[in-house]
């Protein structure tokens, strides 16, 4: 297999098409090794943790448990027929088993037991496989607050209830903690790869904001988010959101992403210009926010005022990720950082979520832009090792040159280990600058 992690030459040469981007049958040899990764040594792990004996996850083609989808193997786009996993740890012996109880092996890395010429019935046939385990508790996925832990339909719980003795239904219980666990926990594999990800946005983002793509004065913020799209699919790669791009600038507009407006602007000489992008690769995604100065004629660098503005952003960045403690809750965190940017004199939001194998993923939540008070359950989930977020905020500034005020919003993927938290890829602490002096893209 061809190395895995690419080297961008400089920070703004963004020859993107030459960097090693597996082709797809690479792809989906390493995410098979990821996942075999995850299934052998992770997963055994977080039952224990969560005290689950048995995990029974039960989709079917087109209509797949989320969390289903997290384990499709590489060569599969979706569940085939009804697809039943299950995960079985003895908490005594520490045996782990993984089936399919389906019709074809889930992949290469987990087996089907099913022989249909023996049993043709598949749920006498789970529950045959369950009552040979004979677990003390039988984890499914149910849960009143965490979507990507609520993939069990009605239908497919219906059916393995009524299949299994009662002794064995009232073992049955919901697998939330589990899902979520699954969902949010990062590997030591996955992180050797999760800094080109973030790269990879990045370079996307400087070509994006630059003169090979902007023409101020015609081109308009839509252009370049459509520009970002063709990007990402010339590259082979996926978006798991439409991007968006906005400007704000000194009149009297409030040009802000969700005006329903701002998209059509034409960006000009002096915008500040702010997009929200992020790509989906080998299981994983970014969410990344930058912003940009489009430079005046005669100009080099950015005002100073909007470069002062941009240290205010990295300082909300720092008390805020200063707060993150193994245990604290997401609104614990939130109301520190927020009380912590109000006493400097600072005027912080805070909106920051977990990232990993979903961009809106499971785990702390820490605000939301509309919920600066606390998020019910969300945020109420304790902060856990080996788990990534992306770093969501932005704090609002009043600019006098501008008579009105602008926000700073930042967006960049962290991490949080037993070593503390860091950034995956960096951060940005200085406005990219568009125009004839871009270093590295124009003459």
């Amino acid at each position: 297999m061809r190395k895995i992690l690419i080297t961008i030459s400089t920070l703004f040469i963004l020859n993107i098409n030459a960097q090693d981007i597996l082709p797809l049958k690479e792809r989906a040899e390493f995410i098979n090794k990821l996942q075999k990764d995850r299934f052998n040594n992770l997963l055994p792990k977080l039952m224990e943790k969560t005290g689950i004996d048995m995990w029974v996850l039960i989709a079917r083609e087109y209509n797949e448990d989320p969390i289903i989808k997290t384990m499709l193997p590489p060569t599969w786009l979706n569940a085939r027929r009804t697809t039943i996993v299950v995960f079985s740890l003895d908490q005594k012996t520490k045996e782990f088993e993984s089936v399919a109880i389906a019709r074809y092996a889930f992949g290469e890395n987990i087996p089907s037991i099913w022989n249909k010429e023996e049993q043709p019935n598949q749920w006498q046939a789970l529950s045959d496989y369950i009552i040979s385990k004979n677990p003390e508790n039988i984890g499914i996925n149910t849960s009143s607050y965490e979507p990507l832990a609520d993939g069990l339909s009605k239908y497919h719980y219906d059916q393995l209830y009524n299949v299994l003795p009662l002794k064995f239904q009232k073992r049955i219980t919901s697998a939330e903690d589990l899902s979520i666990a699954w969902i949010e926990t990062r590997t030591e594999l996955e992180m050797t790869v999760y800094s080109q990800l973030v790269e990879i946005s990045s370079a996307i983002i400087r070509e994006a904001f630059s003169t090979q793509v902007i023409t101020p004065g015609i081109t308009t913020t839509d252009d370049v988010v459509w520009w970002m799209r063709e990007k990402v699919l010339e590259l082979g790669l996926d978006t798991w959101f439409h991007p968006s791009v906005d400007v704000q600038r000194m009149d009297d507009s409030d040009l802000y992403a969700f005006d329903g407006l701002s998209k059509f602007d034409i960006i000009q000489p002096g915008d500040l210009i702010h997009c929200d992008f992020g790509i989906t690769y080998l299981t994983l995604n970014t969410d990344t926010q930058e912003l940009g100065y489009i430079l005046k004629p005669g100009e080099t660098k950015a005002p100073d005022y909007l470069v002062s503005a941009m240290k205010d952003g990295n300082r909300v960045q720092d008390i805020f990720t200063n707060n993150f403690k193994y245990g604290a809750t997401g609104n614990e965190i939130l109301k520190k950082s927020l009380e912590e940017g109000r006493a400097e004199g600072l005027r912080p939001s805070i909106y920051t979520h977990p990232l990993g194998t979903y961009g809106h993923s499971a785990g702390t939540t820490i605000g939301m832009w509309d919920s600066q008070g606390g998020v019910p359950f969300t945020g109420d989930h304790p902060l856990q090792y080996n788990t990534a977020y992306a770093i969501e905020l932005n704090t609002t500034v009043y600019i006098p040159q501008w008579k009105k005020d602008v926000r700073i919003m930042l967006e960049v993927p962290g991490f949080f280990g037993e070593d503390g938290f860091r950034y995956i890829k960096g951060r940005q602490t200085e406005l990219l600058l568009v125009g004839p002096n871009q270093a590295g893209l124009d003459d």
